[in-house]
């Protein structure tokens, strides 16, 4: 009898050890982080139409900037969002190039309004971009959230033991939300004048 408690208790301090509960709960953790990324890119889709529509009433002439953002939507609309999203590389990336798109299509929007005294003063227009600006720092705190559990989880399905458990149970390692444009950034920016600085 004694020999079966010591046994019984050994295997339950083995388990205890084998990182099987952190890897469930910080997956967990992701699919909760996802779920707000993806709200809130739905919230920022929304107004999307909204704000097409009051800057098509003053600005009809940028029909290429409008089109470009209606379609950037589109595409957005195409990627079929699923939980599984989060463990497909792939699909991950296709996910965020199109949400990269959306907002490279909305950046430039928004700086053709800058032609357009009329609708930067429009009641409508202000309170788009007041929400779109809200909604552009929600994604921001949501993928951070999302970007810290797929860290978290990462870390655990490659450390040992839990690394062990994990190739047991299947768990891998999941994409994670990346620079769109880090190549750009690495660029040292050159810094010309047309003109000599006066010297005082």
């Amino acid at each position: 009898m004694q020999k079966i408690l010591l046994v019984i208790s050994l295997c339950v301090l083995a388990l205890s050890g084998c990182g099987y509960n952190t890897l469930q709960s910080t997956d967990e953790q992701i699919k909760a982080s996802w779920s707000e990324v993806i709200n809130q890119y739905q919230r920022r889709a929304d107004l999307i139409p909204n704000l097409v529509n009051t800057v098509k009433g003053f600005a009809v002439q940028e029909k290429e900037v409008l089109l470009g953002v209606t379609n950037a939507r589109s595409k957005v609309s195409g990627v079929h969002v699923t939980p599984e999203l989060i463990n497909d590389a792939e699909a991950f990336a296709k996910f965020q190039g199109a949400q990269g798109e959306l907002s490279s299509a909305l950046a430039r929007l928004l700086a053709v309004v800058e032609n357009y005294p009329q609708l930067k003063s429009d009641t409508n227009f202000r309170d788009l971009q007041a929400q779109l600006e809200g909604t552009e720092n929600r994604i921001a705190v949501a993928r951070n959230r999302y970007i810290k559990a797929v860290q978290e989880y990462n870390v655990t399905v490659r450390s040992f033991p839990s690394n062990l458990t994990a190739m047991l149970f299947g768990f891998q390692v999941k994409p994670n939300f990346t620079v769109e444009n880090a190549k750009e950034i690495t660029i040292v920016p050159k810094v010309e004048f047309d003109a000599p600085m006066p010297v005082r």
